[in-house]
């Protein structure tokens, strides 16, 4: 970790706060005037009025952050005041203040979207405890979050090395997660620095564990080794296969393990998480080769050499992932699954609709596969179109997309209907992504895939200390494609770029994100069985 990483961690910037300007009106506001004092003197500015149709004038005339509003006053009532000012500013946080318990008047209260309610009598602790918790609440979130981040920062630093296991790896990468959707609304540029050369960090260290182990888990040696794209299905999802009742797995190409954090609020209401798995895309993390291998349990060159008719190689027309289907029904004949399945890609609104309307008659299949396009989609449009760049100019808004896209969705719809029929579920990928932002000099000849993140191909230059080399494909359970072909992986956030045109390309691609490489983001992706609720 750079030094001045740790300055900005002593140096953080506290957001600054304007005073809180407090509405409060009661009758019998006289009374109270300990209470204005004592409000006074932490801080706040206290407007007393006596009546409902004063405070409205107040509001017409002054920002107020906050009201304080007796519920018993002679002229409007509370609650009438409150609807009152609603029509005002239906933002505006109303605490309301009542001598009754009555069931009937809390509900109204309540109803009238109030943000607080307090039993008289009540002492001026409990109003200037009520008054930080409905107006300092971000604030005092934001300022404990980062004191922990502080706490943690070292602890994970300390951590970060080639040296860790699989298990560790995944514990670690789940808590830069934690503390990446922690502090993503925290308004401190100092905050998101540091996390980002963390992150940055941790990467170059996974990395160098990647590139030490990557072959040797491919081969079966060594005992800590990872759930892989070609074992993930055979692990997690069939065993619960069986004719007993369906099982469905959802495939979200393209979708990283802090984009299913961002999604699973919305599931919560629906369905337990009964297991929250990490499993490792393959390389190259990408959907030629992981989802490939995803479905049919054997990587690449297993694939061409016992079903040739199923694999395209780069060079080769056509879809790389065609064949996805039969793949699978191998799969699973090969493991004693003799099960009647379906199987849909959902790339369009109109096509998922005619998927959604038959899920009846799918319920009577032990097993379902469906697939959605849309975040791979989203990565890709947002290289190519203006406006989704602006929509997902970082990783908060990449998952800001992904999570209102989910809300609104047909996938979310489905979630429901199987949890209403009290069906199991799983959710994983093939690969995820990483925004791109180091570009590496790369020259290879017109045969050589166009992919940012890794190249293959023959008569490549580049900086070989700084990428994954893999020279012999075979090694890796690589289609060979020539005789002198190899694959060069790009990792932590670098890109490959051609000296033709550099300024332009690297412009163009910088600061979009990719997949193809290594990096937690591309390798490290969620496997998640939910039980209906």
């Amino acid at each position: 970790m750079p030094p001045d990483s740790f300055l900005l961690m002593e140096n953080i910037n506290k957001i600054k706060y304007m005073n809180i300007k407090v509405l409060w009106a009661d009758d019998e506001i006289d009374l109270l005037k300990p209470h204005i004092l004592f409000l006074e003197s932490k801080g706040y500015e206290v407007i007393p009025v006596v009546s409902g149709d004063d405070a409205l004038e107040v509001m017409k005339k002054e920002h107020i952050d906050i009201v304080l509003l007796d519920e018993n006053m002679p002229g409007l009532t509370g609650i009438e005041t409150v609807k009152r000012m609603k029509a005002l500013n239906s933002n505006i946080p109303v605490v309301m203040i009542t001598k009754s318990e009555e069931e009937h008047i809390m509900e109204d209260a309540i109803g009238s979207n109030i943000a607080d309610y307090l039993i008289k009598p009540v002492n001026p602790n409990q109003i200037w405890i009520c008054l930080k918790k409905n107006t300092e609440n971000v604030k005092i979130v934001s300022e404990k979050k980062t004191m922990d981040y502080q706490q943690a920062f070292r602890n994970i630093s300390m951590r970060i090395s080639d040296h860790l296991s699989v298990n560790e790896w995944e514990e670690l990468y789940k808590e830069l997660v934690y503390w990446e959707l922690a502090l993503e609304n925290i308004e401190d540029p100092g905050i998101s620095e540091i996390l980002a050369q963390q992150k940055e960090e941790a990467n170059t260290q996974f990395a160098r564990f990647i590139m030490k182990n990557y072959i040797n888990w491919l081969n079966g040696k060594g005992d800590d080794k990872p759930i892989l794209s070609h074992t993930a299905l055979k692990e997690k999802v069939f065993p619960s296969i069986s004719e007993k009742q369906p099982v469905f797995l959802f495939v979200i190409d393209n979708l990283r393990y802090d984009q299913w954090k961002s999604i699973q609020p919305f599931i919560h209401n629906y369905f337990y998480v009964e297991n929250e798995d990490i499993h490792y895309s393959i390389l190259p993390t990408a959907t030629h080769y992981a989802r490939n291998s995803l479905f049919s349990g054997l990587l690449p060159s297993e694939i061409e050499k016992k079903y040739p008719g199923l694999w395209l190689n780069e060079n080769d027309e056509g879809g790389k992932n065609q064949h996805e289907q039969e793949l699978l029904a191998e799969y699973l004949k090969r493991h004693g699954k003799n099960v009647k399945f379906s199987f849909y890609k959902i790339l369009n609104l109109e096509f998922g609709k005619k998927v959604f309307d038959a899920f009846h008659q799918l319920l009577n299949n032990p097993f379902n596969v469906i697939i959605f396009n849309f975040v791979d989609m989203l990565s890709h449009a947002r290289t190519d179109v203006d406006l989704i760049r602006e929509l997902a100019q970082d990783e908060k808004s990449y998952r800001s997309v992904t999570a209102s896209w989910f809300e609104n969705s047909l996938l979310l719809d489905m979630l429901k209907f199987l949890s209403a029929k009290k069906i199991p579920v799983f959710i994983t990928t093939d690969h995820g992504a990483i925004k791109i932002d180091r570009p590496l000099k790369m020259i290879g000849d017109r045969n050589v895939n166009t992919n940012l993140r890794y190249k293959v191909g023959k008569n490549m230059d580049y900086p070989a200390k700084e990428v994954f080399e893999i020279k012999n494909p075979a090694d890796a359970y690589l289609p060979k494609e020539g005789i002198t072909s190899q694959f060069v992986f790009a990792t932590r956030n670098d890109f490959f770029a051609y000296p033709n045109n550099y300024n332009y390309y690297v412009s163009y691609y910088k600061n979009t994100f990719q997949h193809g490489g290594i990096s937690m983001e591309e390798m490290m992706v969620p496997c998640v069985k939910l039980l209906p609720k």
